[in-house]
């Protein structure tokens, strides 16, 4: 199975596309973890990287191409994998299913994960963790017991991910709109365009997402 997980920040992707990995043995591929690996393994390509990154510059759309092409070849990938922050742009999924076409190896499903912008925004900006041991909190969905205090360790500091804040989300959401959502029209267009609801509860989505699974690997 060669999978894409679609949705806004938030909407859960990283949770579920862990759970595949350890039920179905597919690969989480990260574009960020491709470009480190080829970096560190000190390869053509990996210089070529390493030379634009050096520079601030972008690194290409064929670079990233030829990275997940080299990275979908090794063995830990022969059960599937799933695609984890590439494509971003229509132009980016062109040319991954042209790469996949020529591997005559294409996508299985890409799997939108529907979210309300508004209540998934309220879900972000609430969340919290303790300091000290990093238990996970939210202002109104899992407050603390007492106020101020770790329901685990007793600790009394407590910190948010600075990409947690409102206008970070908004900013994140505005990209995803204009950049990302684009790809839903285009993969519906090839059939291969599915959705749960992301919304649910994340067993609920684990469910949705194993129907699924099953009714692909049967058609």
């Amino acid at each position: 199975m060669n999978l894409i997980l679609l949705g806004p920040p938030g909407a859960g992707k990283g949770t579920q596309a862990r759970r595949l990995e350890e039920k179905h043995g597919l690969v989480q591929l990260s574009t960020g973890d491709m470009l480190r690996a080829a970096i560190a393994s000190g390869s053509a390509l990996g210089l070529r990287v390493k030379e634009i990154m050096e520079k601030g510059q972008l690194v290409s759309d064929d670079i990233m191409i030829g990275l997940i092409s080299e990275r979908i070849d090794k063995p830990d990938c022969r059960n599937g994998y799933i695609l984890d922050g590439f494509p971003r742009t229509v132009a980016q999924a062109e040319a991954l299913d042209e790469m996949l076409a020529r591997r005559k190896s294409p996508l299985s499903a890409v799997i939108e994960m529907k979210v309300d912008e508004a209540a998934l925004t309220e879900r972000i900006v609430g969340r919290f963790t303790c300091a000290k041991c990093g238990a996970g909190y939210h202002e109104k969905f899992k407050p603390t017991a007492k106020a101020g205090v770790c329901d685990e360790c007793g600790a009394t500091a407590f910190k948010r991910r600075d990409d947690d804040k409102l206008e970070v989300v908004g900013q994140r959401f505005a990209a995803y709109r204009n950049q990302t959502a684009p790809l839903l029209p285009y993969y519906k267009q090839r059939g291969v365009l599915h959705s749960v609801d992301g919304m649910a509860e994340m067993d609920d989505v684990t469910r949705q997402l194993e129907q699924l699974l099953t009714q692909l690997k049967a058609a």
